[in-house]
């Protein structure tokens, strides 16, 4: 079981390094860009070269990503791209997609996205929070725990 991280603008890193240490896990940072990373042998960068397509991140993690791995990242069609692979899409909120749930998520994208295009709809995501992070750190354990016992 290995962790990715969609990196460019996930604010739970130390907190995933943290999990994946105490739990010996490899952790992939995944970013356009290069970003600062702990000098660790569990904890590497991958830079993806920007080729001027979207999605070019996404589509080296979905490439790499392998059934019972983890991806950190608040993209829903990256989510479902990797619960077609087998991972376990976790978002920095603490929300887990699941392939009950990423149907109605996809569409409640679409459907927040042509509101925005409208004008109907404005303004991003709420402020991210202390408690949204403690959500996190509780099911990422979760899930590392649920994925160790379904291998065992």
């Amino acid at each position: 079981m290995d962790i990715y991280v969609d990196g460019d603008s996930c604010p739970v890193k130390e907190e995933t390094y943290r999990v994946a240490h105490r739990y010996g896990l490899s952790v992939t940072v995944v970013a356009a860009r290069w970003l600062r990373v702990p000098e660790h042998p569990q904890i590497r960068l991958e830079v993806v070269k920007e080729t001027g397509e979207l999605d070019v991140a996404d589509d080296w993690i979905v490439q790499h990503v392998q059934p019972g791995d983890i991806v950190i990242s608040d993209d829903i069609l990256l989510a479902s791209r990797c619960l077609e692979r087998g991972a376990h899409p976790l978002t920095p909120r603490g929300k887990e997609f699941t392939a009950a749930s990423i149907g109605e998520a996809v569409a409640m994208r679409e459907l927040m996205a042509d509101l925005r295009e409208s004008g109907a709809a404005s303004g991003g995501p709420a402020p991210f929070t202390k408690s949204d992070r403690s959500e996190f750190l509780q099911r990422l354990d979760e899930i590392v725990h649920r994925v160790r016992r379904r291998r065992k």
